[in-house]
């Protein structure tokens, strides 16, 4: 199913175009030459006249040739340089020199418990700032990465807007285990990638390599995705509101016979005339608002944000509706050597997930049959036409009859404390604690033939889980330059502490379908021993040493090595330690060879070591429970259940 979007924007920051007419102008033809600033010539130097129609570019001698008013401004761009204005004045001939622009290559990159000057890195991390964000009907954050860094696979659910992103990165990298990448928002490892607003994202950072990866140990092997939000600059308070409406339609799907092909064929006529796929879809018209209030001063600076959005999918009753918000606080005290942050962000998300079944059964349900029917036969599936057929169900019964629900409530809130107590020692202190409540709620009707609701008399169904996330990290950052040698020595301690809580309860046979899945007392299941309730709890702690050396000669030779040490619970009494080093160089041969119009031609390479954390916890462990269909004997007059091992115990 390929989707059509089309976005309408408005945004409360208006753009004013300005130009600029000179009366009895007197035309010049302008020539000249644009070099570098060593001298050597730049050939595609763009010039353009500032406030006017005229262009041209260099020649391979950096020649150029214009015409211009006398009194006009050329502007000379290339990528690599300085953008450069020059007032003629008058003047016939122009030797222009562009100053080489570094500004890229002291772009700041977020690596594992820090940052790195982007000519610095030597492993494989891509850096995506806001403008290299992908645009439009963006409600997932994964969207702003598509196509955008390089070995990085994102599949994206099609028609439901609550169905899952795929990430891949590299492929897959490991069986048995999580294959998507690491999430990390501000620091908090294994954060949910929706738990962030994808308007609150001011950085997106990708380590793909084991070099770089290999600082977060066992849960490195799929990448890590880094992410930073935004935060607040000194100045006078500002109010940001913007806002968009799209809709969202079906562009292209799977070719079906219609009825008279089908007929054609030798098909049977079901006295109906149905194009499934139109039944089941719509046009979708969703709408996202993003309010944003930041401001502060040279001590404090503060950010808050509330972003809403209302996002339907064109499968039928499905959508979504959440709200974000968040606000992040810096304070400043002791002359900048102690920076005390603040994170706390908040998410309630509403959504309809639908049923992605409709779409298999609209491609193969008979085009000759009806949606419904008026023959007493048919009553009992509510009207519905139902062909009875082996795993054959009319699609529109299954989105019409059917709920299905979930409910999310997030709370994240990160602090973290770095102090200075001397010029080339930072000492740091994080901790973040998120809360993570799901709810899902399902009922098949009892007029149901999809989902065995009439053979159940209807049936509901509800789950909650709860995952409570604590993370202690304290970090300690060294650096120092000894002649052209720039030296960064990090160290650091991390505690995390997962809780995962659970409760599932299904039951049905039910008088009416009003109660849906709110009254399980209503389930004749439960009176007949036929309903099923289970609940679970686990927990998996993980602790971790780690270090870094990052070596700088020059501006010329790198080096980065890095060690972790890290044990978790999930692993057997023996294996619950591993050690993951990891190692960068490169040389920047550039600064060896003059290269003319080259800044920066760095060859790399890179080796790490990562793991595979296990899925859950308990593994290493004979496990024993009443199984699916518990068996019990009698025990001094009492029934009792057995309880037998559930799986062997993998040391």
């Amino acid at each position: 199913l390929l989707l059509c979007q089309h976005t309408f924007e408005a945004a409360a920051k208006p753009v004013i175009t300005t130009s600029t007419l000179t009366k009895n102008a007197t035309a010049i033809t302008v020539t000249g030459n644009v070099a570098d600033d060593k001298g050597l010539p730049l050939p595609g130097v763009t010039i353009t006249v500032k406030g006017g129609s005229g262009n041209t570019v260099t020649d391979n001698n950096g020649n150029f040739k214009i015409t211009a008013d006398e009194n006009a401004t050329l502007i000379f761009s290339f990528v690599g340089f300085v953008t450069k204005e020059v007032a003629l004045a008058g003047k016939t001939t122009l030797n222009v020199s562009l100053e080489s622009d570094n500004k890229v290559l002291d772009e700041v990159v977020v690596i594992g418990y820090g940052t790195q000057k982007k000519k610095e890195i030597t492993s494989a991390v891509t850096n995506l700032q806001p403008e290299d964000f992908n645009k439009g009907n963006i409600n997932n954050p994964a969207q702003l990465l598509q196509g955008k860094v390089a070995g990085l696979s994102i599949v994206s659910p099609q028609g439901n807007p609550n169905g899952n992103y795929e990430i891949r990165l590299r492929g897959l990298s490991t069986l048995g285990a999580n294959t998507q990448p690491l999430i990390i928002i501000d620091g908090v490892i294994g954060a949910d990638l929706n738990s962030i607003d994808p308007n609150d994202i001011a950085t997106l950072d990708v380590l793909k390599d084991g070099g770089a990866a290999a600082i977060y140990g066992t849960r490195g092997s799929s990448g890590v995705i880094l992410i930073t939000s935004k935060t607040g600059v000194k100045g006078k308070s500002k109010i940001d509101y913007n806002g968009y409406v799209t809709t969202e339609s079906k562009a292209r799907t799977l070719p079906v016979m219609g009825k008279e092909q089908y007929l054609s064929l030798g098909g049977t006529d079901l006295e109906g005339n149905t194009t499934w796929l139109d039944k089941i879809t719509r046009t979708a018209i969703s709408h996202v608002h993003n309010l944003g209030l930041s401001g502060g001063t040279e001590q404090t600076t503060y950010l808050a944000s509330l972003n809403y959005r209302d996002a339907q999918g064109v499968l039928l009753n499905t959508g979504f509706k959440q709200l974000n918000g968040r606000l992040n606080l810096t304070q400043k005290a002791f002359n900048n050597r102690l920076i005390f942050t603040l994170n706390l962000a908040g998410t309630t998300r509403d959504a309809k997930l639908g049923f992605d079944d409709a779409f298999r059964y609209a491609i193969i349900m008979p085009p000759s049959a009806p949606i419904k029917t008026g023959l007493p036969y048919y009553s009992k599936y509510g009207g519905y036409f139902q062909s009875e057929g082996s795993d054959l169900y009319n699609p529109v019964a299954i989105v019409n009859q059917n709920i299905n629900d979930e409910k999310i409530a997030r709370l994240t809130y990160n602090i973290n404390v770095d102090f200075k107590p001397f010029d080339n020692f930072t000492a740091s202190v994080h901790y973040a604690r998120n809360t993570d409540d799901k709810l899902n709620g399902q009922y098949i009707s009892k007029y149901s033939y999809y989902g065995n609701g009439v053979n159940r008399n209807g049936l509901a169904t509800k789950s909650n889980a709860n995952i409570n996330n604590n993370l202690f990290e304290a970090t300690g950052n060294y650096v120092k330059s000894v002649g052209a040698l720039d030296i960064s020595v990090l160290g650091g301690y991390s505690f995390q502490n997962i809780i995962n809580e659970n409760f599932f309860t299904q039951g049905g046979n039910f008088l009416t379908d009003a109660f849906t899945y709110n009254n399980f007392a209503a389930a004749r299941d439960f009176t007949d021993g036929k309903g099923s309730v289970t609940s679970g709890k686990e927990s998996n702690k993980i602790i971790a040493f780690f270090g870094r050396v990052n070596l700088n000669y020059d501006n010329t030779y790198f080096l980065s090595a890095s060690l972790r040490r890290e044990g978790s619970s999930r692993f057997g009494e023996n294996h619950k330690w591993g050690n993951f080093p990891g190692v960068s160089a490169g040389v920047d041969v550039a600064r060896l060879i003059d290269i003319p119009k080259v800044n920066q031609l760095k060859v790399r390479g890179s080796y790490g070591v990562t793991g595979a954390m296990p899925g859950q916890s308990y593994l290493s462990q004979q496990l024993y429970g009443p199984g699916g269909s518990p068996n019990y004997f009698l025990y001094n007059g009492v029934f009792t259940p057995v309880y037998s091992p559930q799986s062997n115990p993998n040391p």
